[in-house]
């Protein structure tokens, strides 16, 4: 019986499994090499090796109500697209809430984890960390949650770009990148449009002379912003899931395509990629159109080759007295730590049954937590994650067997070669409702559209018609939180509160447009009663017209 759990890590995914051990009633101690918890979002202007980095202007392009925890959300005054200095407190907030706090061992690193020579019959796993002080300490665990991203490990690829030797500028990751100080009125060439590639050019073109942004295959790109003013997250309903699974994919990609270009034709900016609408993670980007329509962001395809300070592209134009190249060229990912004899690769990834558990081990003690890109946030996700591990770490749920599990990540391989467009360095795609209801299903807490129908018809709507925020999956089942029903129910109010930041007369809004809208009824009405009056035939012509005509 699993009691003892290390969690690898104090980032987003290694919080939440902390908290999902102790609901089921297990002794968590995660190790945190750093000095501080947030991973990924606790920001720190230098950049440390083998550990993930941001910048320093980074705000989330996921909705609060779509990124937070199942059963704590988000302050309503909190903003909707928050900054990372806000997430690392509400992560603070999270942590304090459920007491989080002493389980966590920070500025230790885990240097190996092994099996014990008696694993297959006990699932045990030597664990060998080292503190900031070098001393190095032995332990014993029932199991392991592996909490460490795949951010870590920054791509560059130098050999893919004839003459980077001459490069007579400097060059650097977007993982080294923390602001646009070094490129005041400089010359620069970003390589790589995903959401890093983006920010950093929107932002270097405000103090730049010029920016360039090379892109191999294009983007498509979304606004934040959506119709109406809302976030664009608030759109990701079970409806439109519903929908995805009716509705043949090129239509919904012609559907989807068409409405972007209705707001800035991709082909036209430059921007038009090979692949279709949903076989890819989209750029999202509210300020990169305005900045290429301005010209402070010019759009180039991929770098032929470089000549000293001039970058030549493949469709032979140049971009001459380059100063400064920033590689957005993403992540290598790697589990140092780990035994290679637990490690199952599957195409370009490492195979994981549910996205979570290598299928090879003889003993279901080793997950791996938030290792999978989305279309949705990862906290949610990991934290369905770490339910679903914590649930089978007790034997409240049991695996398949080996031979069947690696037939399943097979066949997610595969699925995932069919829907996405796959390279090495984004082998990991899952659709966000998808993977949630999949885990959610095996964890017993999936909500059940037909009951809410019989029984709760007002909530019925919101799960259905509304966005699916994580609050779903506390309604039921296992850890249901009695909170759910009413963060469903306010998730609204929370979006408008940050808002209200000036009092208006709505009434008088309202009265106004309700006024137009009975003038213009009128106003149409009474030309039709015109036009009939002075064309008296025209009421029998039609009615004539819309009798079936006999053979």
């Amino acid at each position: 019986m699993v009691h003892k759990v290390a969690v690898i890590g104090a980032g987003p995914c290694g919080l939440t499994s902390v908290k999902a051990c102790l609901d089921e009633g297990m002794e968590p101690t995660c190790f945190e090499s750093s000095d501080d918890m947030g991973g990924l979002w606790k920001f720190k202007e230098v950049s440390e090796p083998n550990r993930a980095s941001i910048y320093r202007s980074l705000t989330i392009n996921v909705w609060k109500e779509m990124m937070c925890y199942s059963d704590y959300p988000i302050p309503a005054d909190y903003p909707n697209y928050m900054h990372h200095s806000k997430i690392l407190n509400y992560f603070r907030m999270y942590a304090d809430h459920f007491k989080l706090l002493q389980y966590i061992r920070f500025q230790t690193k885990v240097k190996s984890v092994k099996q014990r020579p008696d694993f297959s019959r006990t699932g045990q796993w030597d664990v060998v960390t080292e503190t900031r002080d070098g001393y190095e300490e032995n332990h014993i665990f029932d199991a392991i949650i592996c909490c460490t991203g795949h951010f870590n490990y920054p791509n560059l690829p130098l050999k893919d770009f004839p003459g980077i030797e001459t490069f007579e500028g400097k060059y650097s990751h977007s993982w080294d990148y923390k602001g646009p100080e070094d490129m005041h009125g400089k010359r620069v060439v970003v390589i790589g449009i995903g959401n890093s590639g983006g920010d950093i050019a929107v932002e270097g073109s405000r103090v730049a002379e010029q920016v360039y942004l090379s892109t191999r295959s294009g983007a498509w790109v979304i606004r934040q912003v959506s119709d109406n003013g809302l976030p664009v997250d608030r759109f990701n309903t079970r409806f439109v899931h519903i929908m995805f699974r009716l509705l043949p994919m090129r239509f919904l990609n012609w559907l989807g395509e068409k409405k972007l270009n209705s707001m800035y034709d991709h082909a036209m900016y430059g921007l038009k990629p090979k692949h279709r609408l949903f076989s890819q993670i989209p750029v999202i980007n509210d300020d990169l159109p305005f900045r290429i329509l301005s010209g402070s962001v010019i759009v180039k395809p991929n770098i032929k080759e470089i000549r000293g300070s001039t970058v030549v592209f493949d469709d032979g134009s140049t971009a001459e007295n380059v100063d400064l190249i920033v590689f957005a060229t993403g992540y290598n990912y790697d589990f140092p730590y780990l035994p290679k004899n637990a490690i199952y690769k599957s195409g370009h990834r490492i195979g994981l049954y549910k996205h979570v558990f290598p299928p090879i081990l003889e003993q279901p003690t080793l997950a791996i937590v938030g290792f999978i890109h989305s279309d949705g946030a990862i906290m949610p996700q990991a934290e369905m994650q770490a339910r679903f591990v914590t649930r089978v770490f007790k034997g409240h749920k049991k695996l398949p067997s080996n031979q069947a599990m690696i037939k399943a990540v097979e066949n997610d391989t595969k699925k995932i070669a069919k829907n996405y467009v796959v390279s090495k360095l984004t082998p990991l795609q899952v659709d966000f409702v998808e993977h949630m209801d999949d885990l959610a299903k095996d964890i017993g807490v999936q909500p059940n559209l037909l009951w809410l129908f019989l029984t709760d018809f007002p909530l019925f709507k919101k799960v259905l018609w509304g966005p699916v925020t994580a609050y779903q999956y506390r309604l039921m089942g296992p850890g249901k939180w009695e909170g759910a029903r009413k963060a469903i129910f306010t998730q609204y109010d929370r979006m408008y509160q940050p808002l209200k930041t000036r009092q208006l007369n709505a009434q008088q809004s309202s009265t106004t447009g309700f006024l137009i809208k009975l003038s213009l009824t009128f106003m149409a009405g009474g030309a039709a009663i015109y036009y009939i009056h002075r064309n008296p035939t025209t009421i029998s012509t039609l009615v004539s017209k819309l009798r079936p005509q006999s053979v």
